[in-house]
Order: structure tokens, then C-alpha cells, then sequence
């Protein structure tokens, strides 16, 4: 009979969650952070210049590992509205500060930078998983072209 009742304590279902962009969400050992996004008609210039099927869209974010062993951070993709699945780009030539692809972080380490997509514009949700692929959470994103940088005085200047 405890082996009977053992047996159904093994699959434990977590619920998927949704956060909001600038949320603290830890999923395993892995704390995601997203910071800011960003919309780009082409990257480089002239003959070394990359244009989109659709339009870049990068994810400025940071994966931080809280195990006590190495760790390798899952891929990301995004999730429409109206559906579909967008997986982030491997290639990252010409991404400013690009978080990589294959990412293998070590204890209390992160890996921070941007993420890349090839996506028509619109709302999106992150797709983020823990270190097996067993938990997911989503990260709300909304759609914005503007880059949002705040009003910061500088030294010297007198605030009115």
C-alpha cells in the first residue's frame, strides 16, 4: 500500500504562470529577469548588413543560475496571441551584446544580453523554462517601439 501511494506523489504538476516584464521568476535553479526590448528594421551596414524576414525584435535579459553545479540555459521562444511559436535565433552576427545561444552558466553566474527573434510586431509572451524543461512560465511583453530611457539630469544642470 506506501508503494501504491508513493507513486503518485511523482508527478506533481507546477502551474504555468505569466509575468510581467521586470519580474523576478524563478523556474528550477534558473532566475529570469527581462529588462527592456527593442525593434530593428536591419542590423549592420552596407554589405554587412542583416535584414529580418520580419523584423528583429531582441530581448534584453538575464539568466542567473542558483545551483550549486553548471547549468545550461534553455532555449527561448515567444508565443503570439493568435498563436504560433517563434524560437530565438542562433545566429547572432551583428547583435549588440548578444546573450549567445548555447549558454552553460556556472554557480551564481549569469548569462545577460540579448536574445534574438525574427518576428512580424505585435504582443508577446516569453517562453522560459527550469534547467529540465519540466517548468515553464511565460513573461508578458508588450508591444512598444519607443526605447523607454528615462529623464536623467546631468551634472551640473539646475532641475526646474
Amino acid at each position: 500500500m506506501l508503494a501504491l501511494s508513493s507513486c503518485g506523489d511523482g508527478e506533481k504538476t507546477y502551474p504555468v504562470r505569466t509575468y510581467n516584464m521586470g519580474e523576478r521568476v524563478q523556474l528550477g535553479h534558473i532566475v529570469y529577469m527581462v529588462f527592456e526590448t527593442q525593434w530593428l528594421t536591419h542590423m549592420g551596414e552596407g554589405a554587412e548588413s542583416r535584414i529580418p524576414e520580419h523584423r528583429f525584435f531582441l530581448v534584453r535579459m538575464s539568466a542567473t543560475n542558483g545551483a550549486g553545479e553548471d547549468v545550461n540555459i534553455p532555449s527561448f521562444s515567444l508565443a503570439g496571441d493568435k498563436g504560433g511559436s517563434f524560437p530565438e535565433l542562433s545566429n547572432g552576427d551583428g547583435v549588440p551584446q548578444w546573450i549567445g545561444y548555447l549558454r552553460r552558466v556556472k554557480p551564481a553566474d549569469n548569462a545577460q544580453g540579448n536574445a534574438l527573434f525574427d518576428v512580424p510586431p505585435a504582443h508577446y509572451k516569453l517562453k522560459v523554462t527550469d534547467e529540465t524543461g519540466d517548468k515553464v512560465a511565460f513573461i508578458d511583453i508588450p508591444l512598444s517601439f519607443g526605447a523607454e530611457t528615462p529623464d536623467i539630469p546631468t551634472p551640473g544642470s539646475e532641475k526646474k
